[in-house]
């Protein structure tokens, strides 16, 4: 079964790709929650038209991406948490953390583009992250975790 993608979805394809998946899944999972419609010949014919004027939007934002990117590569975060006596952290430091100390580095980045890399981060330290910018735009950051 092919269906057109109506947003982003993890795994599988981008907002208006063509994607082929196991019938069940897109009839009982992505088409009633409005991610997907059926790849049928005129919802294909409304997507070529759709592809061809977003081209050049595209393309304008992919050179923002990549210049961002480059911007994104030297820097150097620090990300602020409540932690113990032992250097243990209150919690945990998420992706949401990261995207507001991106923010005030002035990039504005969602934190579901933001997955940081290993397991949950529980100590002071230095750790990685991987930023997706644009679709196949990503780029890696570092940032060290310390105490407030």
């Amino acid at each position: 079964m092919q269906v057109i993608l109506k947003q982003d979805v993890s795994k599988l394809g981008f907002k208006n790709d063509v994607v082929k998946v196991r019938p069940g899944y897109g009839r009982n999972f992505l088409i009633p929650r409005g991610v997907a419609t059926l790849a049928t010949d005129g919802n294909l014919k409304a997507l070529t038209e759709v592809k061809k004027q977003q081209s050049f939007k595209e393309e304008k934002l992919r050179k923002e991406a990549t210049a961002n990117a480059e911007k994104l590569t030297g820097l150097e975060l620090k990300v602020g948490a409540k932690v113990g006596e032992s250097g243990k952290i209150f919690g945990s430091v998420t992706s949401i953390q990261v995207a507001d100390a991106l923010k005030k580095a002035g990039f504005d980045i969602e934190r579901k583009n933001i997955e940081i890399n290993g397991e949950a981060i529980k100590q002071v330290g230095s750790y990685t992250a991987k930023v997706r910018l644009f679709k196949e735009i990503a780029s890696t950051i570092n940032f060290e975790v310390v105490a407030e």
